[in-house]
């Protein structure tokens, strides 16, 4: 029972191309070094002494950043090659962190984030039709969600290392860290992966109704989008304020917020794919799963209302956890899916671009909350919207179904 277990598990990671197998071996050695991120609200608020408004207003202009770098890198994906968007994108952002240390004024950092992140954001794009390209087409959920792994392992080393830098060396060792990972990251992917042009399958590009769909008039995709930014809205709360909250509350320290943060990484690294495999043979709608994640991630902030067990925090990592791996793997495969032959990087921008703006939203809506209201009113607010996004994707999932019926009787 125990081998037909391990068996059935292993099975999960079998017929990926060896392009997939590196872009996921870069993109845990590229997250595991990104280990500022998640200490960033900290940095500002305690070490920098920034208010909450600026606090709010850095991440505001990170989000920006993120936001044009989104769509630019989409765009170009299409125009130039996810290949050399990549390369770019990378190197450049590791030479970007390397000096912005040195900036430690709010103007400054306003500033210098917006700018790093209009670099480093072209990436995911660009990434994200890469994997779609070198991916087999029965597997490409599965692609995608081997690559998510890879970015949750390196999101679970990267905290707890982070921590004990920031205890041991200070946060300017973590900025080093983060531009030396960038580097070594995309030169590995540039001498082992060579460049391969996108094309179109017959499993994929045979519908014509879908090849005459334009982003603009495509009602659904945007109903789609606003679903996948009100649940990362609410998912960004994670790297935001939770992060303030454990000291506040509870007076956790960088080292303590980094074990949970490790904690949900290897929940996702060991689950996630069993999950997605298996909705997969279930034949799951993807916007089924997609609105469980929602409900989830609603639920794991609405648990923070009951204050004065510190056990709360584990089972809210639990939620969120089993929240997003529901939601982000079927909801990249859904917006890939629905995008045209020859807009691939367009759409993919697009729906990296609500996570940017839910960045921004997340940031400034939470720390206005926590100010004004207290931490309470923000988990409140934040179940709220994420319980209202549940019930858009169940609306969207029955729109879909019907043009599905209306595709199949033309």
């Amino acid at each position: 029972m125990f081998r037909q277990a391990i068996s059935r598990y292993v099975n999960n990671f079998r017929g990926f191309r060896r392009e997939i197998w590196i872009l996921a071996i870069i993109t845990f050695i590229n997250r595991a070094g990104t280990m500022v991120f998640p200490f960033l609200t900290k940095y500002m608020r305690e070490d920098l002494g920034f208010s909450y408004e600026q606090v709010g207003a850095v991440i505001m202009c990170f989000g920006l950043g993120s936001m044009l770098g989104s769509w630019l890198g989409g765009k170009l994906s299409d125009k130039f090659g996810f290949y050399k968007i990549m390369i770019f994108s990378l190197f450049t952002s590791g030479l970007m962190f390397f000096g912005i240390q040195h900036i430690t004024t709010f103007k400054g950092l306003c500033i210098g984030m917006f700018s790093i992140m209009v670099i480093a954001d072209m990436f995911r794009p660009a990434m994200f039709v890469s994997v779609s390209t070198y991916a087999k087409p029965e597997n490409r959920t599965r692609a995608m969600t081997l690559v998510r792994l890879a970015v949750n392992l390196g999101f679970a080393a990267g905290p707890a290392m982070g921590g004990l830098i920031i205890v041991a060396l200070g946060y300017n060792a973590l900025f080093w860290i983060d531009g030396a990972t960038c580097i070594t990251a995309i030169l590995i992917f540039r001498l082992l992966v060579k460049e391969k042009k996108k094309v179109a399958t017959p499993e994929i590009f045979t519908d014509e109704i879908k090849e005459s769909r334009t982003l603009r008039k495509d009602k659904l995709f945007w109903v789609f989008l606003f679903c996948s930014f009100a649940t990362a809205m609410v998912f960004f709360q994670l790297l935001t304020s939770l992060p303030l909250y454990h000291n506040v509350q509870y007076g956790l320290t960088e080292f303590h917020t980094g074990l949970l943060m490790s904690f949900n990484g290897l929940m996702v690294f060991a689950l996630e794919m069993p999950l997605v495999g298996y909705f997969e043979r279930k034949h799951v709608p993807k916007l089924r799963i997609v609105g469980w994640g929602a409900l989830l991630i609603a639920l794991s902030f609405l648990v923070l209302l009951f204050e004065g067990w510190i056990g709360i925090l584990i089972i809210s990592i639990i939620l969120i956890t089993f929240g997003e791996m529901f939601n982000f793997p079927f909801s990249n495969s859904f917006a890939f899916s629905r995008a045209p032959r020859g807009q691939e990087g367009l759409y993919m921008g697009w729906y990296t671009m609500m996570f940017s703006l839910a960045h921004i939203a997340s940031a400034q809506l939470g720390m206005m909350l926590i100010a004004k209201h207290g931490y309470a009113a923000n988990w409140l607010v934040m179940g709220i919207i994420g319980v209202f996004s549940f019930g858009c994707c169940i609306l969207l999932q029955r729109m879909i179904m019907r043009e599905d019926s209306a595709i199949k009787s033309v």
